[in-house]
């Protein structure tokens, strides 16, 4: 066990591993490193505070639990954003038509502020990837990041964006091809 005024030195994995065999100490860092960016991140794709508060406690109860374990392999910080998506999408799925209205009006109400996703992507220096990706429509864009920056399912992402399997897949051809068609 670690001091709680010294917490632990090391990298995040170091860390997560520690967290997940019962180091307090470990855990206390962990969630001081990442939960203001997770709950963030979540606050960008759920309208529901008391929502986003709970999925960014079971993400960490996860870890603490040990139910949800790091392995050495991968990034800490996306294995914590996978956990939390997941947990996102599973609790959507339980609100049905009218979650999904509330995440519609919420979109609507806030769609000139740019996510934490949409600002890195914006950032991105190589070639006019940028630019392809600021023309691509909100909804190509929107699968893009749920499928491929946030690695859900096409299930997952289809829960989350309250569209079909389908349109989906649809969805996320078509953005390939215009960033295919863009950057030849």
């Amino acid at each position: 066990m670690t001091d709680k005024n010294h917490p632990p030195p090391g990298d995040d994995g170091t860390l997560l591993r520690a967290a997940a065999a019962g180091d307090r100490g470990a855990f206390e860092e962990v969630y001081r490193r990442h939960a203001p960016w997770l709950a963030a991140r979540l606050r960008s794709r759920c309208a529901d505070p008391a929502r986003v508060d709970d999925i960014v406690q079971e993400t960490f109860l996860a870890l603490w639990r040990g139910t949800a374990r790091y392995r050495r392999d991968g990034d800490p910080a996306a294995w914590l954003w996978r956990i939390a998506a997941r947990r996102l999408v599973d609790s959507l799925r339980g609100d049905g038509a009218r979650g999904r209205l509330r995440q519609a009006l919420h979109r609507l109400r806030h769609r000139d502020a740019a996510s934490a996703e949409e600002l890195v992507l914006a950032r991105v220096e190589h070639g006019d990837l940028a630019g392809s990706l600021a023309r691509l429509s909100p909804e190509l864009r929107a699968v893009l990041q749920a499928t491929v920056v946030d690695g859900l399912t096409t299930r997952e992402a289809a829960a989350l964006l309250g569209i079909p399997p389908g349109t989906v897949k649809t969805r996320a051809l078509r953005a390939r091809r215009q960033l295919r068609e863009e950057l030849t």
